[in-house]
């Protein structure tokens, strides 16, 4: 029985350690004045440095442990900004405000309207639909008038009335009423947003239910068919043009042309020869080939067969207003990847849906925030200023700045701070104070003041988002640091200057350099007349103030000053001139051709110190920067005392966290 319990006493041992251990995230890497830096946290901010965890996972524990002394730095700095009482400076607080609400306006934007918007479009253009709408525009009777007969309409085809013949009858789009409101296959990013949502939203084969009102008028909506998008074709086709070369009309030898042309193909002809042979249209040398389009790229026949084609299928001969076609479908693409897609899908919902959905997001943050106004204010305003553009100095403000002219989350929004922000709307500079130019503004700075409302907010509920506004605060708490500690303790005295100068001066060489004079010309025929105009003894800064093409140098005799010889091929060419005032012969130079004449030498030499005096200030404040960086450093470590574990680094990014973990508490049991 001892025996069994003295076996069993390391296992039990080994079990209470491995209890006992922690989560590799929770290993402590770091210690400075009682605070401790967790892997977990170390992890994040290297795998931010290095572009991702999968990159972090790859880089050598040399470079974890750099990483490491500069991030205990940096946290002894932030330390020291919170006991230096950084959150209670009220000049970094509002800093940090107006950059919490600028950011979070377009974060908010962003996540809640862009993106999601983005995604839908996508889905939807996954489809397309062949739709059919009969439309009554508001007349000289109004907008009501409008609206009765088109519900008038869609009754009777509730009743059974054929859509296609009330749409020839009665509808107002001439381009889509022959043909019973057709207006061929569309997808989603093209058509008015009301008018979209109405056709995705309905069976194929149905109409939907209610009348959809688009800034053009009502519309009955049907959709005919629905299938999934080929977002683009490549095709090649023989074309049997009506029109003869003289101009005139003559379908019957087009029919016969393309007959032709069919027989070959049956016999087995190559399609690109066929074409070379027979087609009328500019296509014919590439074989017929035209290239990749989209839906409604073609006249709606030629479209509508390619569509229907199997890539290497050729079609039936097809009749368009241009002549008869042959078609063969070569390619099909894929339909293309959210990512590909993303910045023309942004665009697009940005000039079609937008406007919408942002309006529809700041009615409901004025219900959520309790949000009310008081139009009169802006009344008052429009009439004491009816002669008066924005930018300008308004009348009467003082008597009505302190009025509310909004109210929401228990905050009030007055006359004063909504003229200053007028002020401030770039797009309205200059425009007379009219009565809808304010309420225009009025609600522009509504939605402003709403949306930065969720902005201040949004680091409560958002740990992305809260993330961005620690990243931001931590940034500007080490540059009030730096200025501290750093840049105000810089001594720029110019004696100093000068004797770091005196102590540095091989730093700071001229190469060789020649200034030179060029004639520039696009023309080789132009730029040899030039020569010879020097050749019969012009003066070269004459012929040059007349004939250089170089915008801006006629008026400088085309003079360049001292440039180092090796900076390109016209110094180069003006430094192989043996005596100053030698010029060169013609010489091909990008965009055109050159002459040029050396107009100085100055060999390669140390720069005095007027020369290299800004270089000499920006030197010393970089090496200063760094020594004043180091003490400051130094004094950290003094009052912090840092400790750092650099052999924990060892299990830092396991790659297979498992078994690291595993292996990790396994190894501290044997021991």
């Amino acid at each position: 029985m001892f025996k069994q319990a003295t076996y069993f006493l390391p296992l039990v041992f080994a079990v209470v350690l491995v209890s006992c251990a922690p989560k590799q995230s929770e290993l402590v890497v770091a210690e400075y004045g009682g605070k401790e830096i967790h892997m977990k946290e170390f992890e994040d901010a290297y795998a931010k440095s290095a572009g991702g965890y999968e990159a972090a996972k790859k880089d050598s524990l040399s470079k974890l442990k750099s990483f490491l002394d500069l991030y205990v730095n940096f946290k002894m700095k932030l330390r020291d900004a919170e006991v230096r009482g950084y959150a209670s400076d009220s000049t970094l607080m509002a800093e940090l405000t107006d950059y919490k609400k600028r950011v979070g306006v377009t974060y908010v934007l962003e996540k809640k309207l862009v993106e999601p918007g983005i995604e839908d479009l996508y889905g939807k253009r996954k489809v397309e639909l062949r739709v059919s709408h009969i439309m009554i525009r508001p007349d000289s009777t109004g907008n009501e008038a409008a609206r009765i007969k088109a519900q008038a309409i869609l009754d009777s085809i509730k009743a059974g009335a054929s859509f296609e013949e009330m749409a020839k009858k009665y509808s107002q789009d001439n381009y889509s009423k022959p043909v019973g409101g057709d207006i061929y296959y569309v997808t989603a990013g093209m058509l008015p947003v009301e008018f979209e949502d109405a056709m995705y939203s309905t069976a194929e084969g149905r109409v939907f239910p209610q009348l959809v009102q688009t800034r053009f008028g009502y519309h009955i909506v049907k959709v005919t068919e629905k299938q999934p998008r080929v977002p683009q074709i490549k095709a090649s086709h023989i074309l049997a043009a009506f029109r003869t070369p003289d101009g005139k009309i003559d379908t019957v030898a087009a029919k016969a042309k393309i007959d032709s042309a069919a027989a070959e193909l049956k016999q087995g002809a190559d399609f690109a020869e066929v074409a070379k042979k027979y087609s009328d249209d500019g296509s014919k040398q590439a074989g017929g080939d035209l290239g990749y389009f989209e839906r409604r790229n073609m006249v709606k026949e030629f479209d509508e067969a390619a569509f229907k084609l199997n890539v290497g299928e050729v079609s039936g001969i097809i009749r368009t207003q241009y002549g008869y076609h042959i078609i063969k479908l070569t390619d099909k693409k894929e339909y293309p990847a959210l990512s590909d897609e993303k910045e023309t899908l942004k665009k697009m919902y940005k000039q079609q849906r937008f406007n919408v959905e942002y309006t529809v997001l700041v009615d409901s943050l004025k219900k959520a925030y309790n949000f009310t106004s008081n139009p009169a204010v802006l009344t008052e305003i429009a009439a004491d200023n009816d002669t008066v553009k924005v930018g300008d100095e308004l009348n009467g403000v003082d008597k009505i700045k302190d009025k509310v002219l909004f109210t929401y989350n228990n905050k009030s929004f007055t006359a004063g701070q909504f003229v200053k922000r007028l002020a401030e709307q770039p797009e309205l500079k200059g425009k007379p104070v009219k009565a809808d130019l304010l309420n225009s503004a009025a609600d522009k700075i509504a939605g402003d003041l709403l949306l930065e409302e969720v902005a201040l907010g949004l680091d409560k509920t958002n740990e992305q988002f809260a993330a961005l506004m620690d990243d931001y605060k931590n940034g500007i708490y080490i540059f009030k640091l730096q200025e501290e500690e750093i840049w105000n303790k810089i001594d720029m005295d110019s004696t100093k200057l000068y004797n770091y100068y005196l102590e540095t001066k091989d730093k700071y060489k001229w190469p060789d350099r020649v200034s030179y004079n060029e004639i520039f010309s696009r023309k080789d025929s132009l730029i040899n007349v030039y020569y010879s105009y020097l050749e019969q003894g012009e003066n070269f800064d004459s012929v040059a103030s007349k004939y250089t093409e170089r915008p801006g140098y006629k008026t400088k005799a085309g003079f360049y000053p001292l440039t180092d010889v090796k900076a390109n091929q016209i110094v180069q060419e003006a430094d192989k001139l043996g005596a100053v005032g030698q010029y060169s012969k013609t010489f091909k130079v990008p965009g055109g051709f050159a002459i040029v004449k050396l107009a100085g030498r100055d060999a390669a030499r140390l720069k005095t110190y007027e020369e290299a005096k800004a270089e000499v200030s920006g030197s010393y404040q970089e090496v200063e920067g760094k020594r004043l960086d180091s003490e400051y450093i130094d004094s950290l470590k003094k009052k912090y005392s840092p400790v750092i574990y650099y052999d924990t680094l060892e299990q830092a990014f396991p790659k297979d966290e498992t078994a690291a973990t595993t292996t990790e508490n396994t190894d501290r049991a044997e021991k």
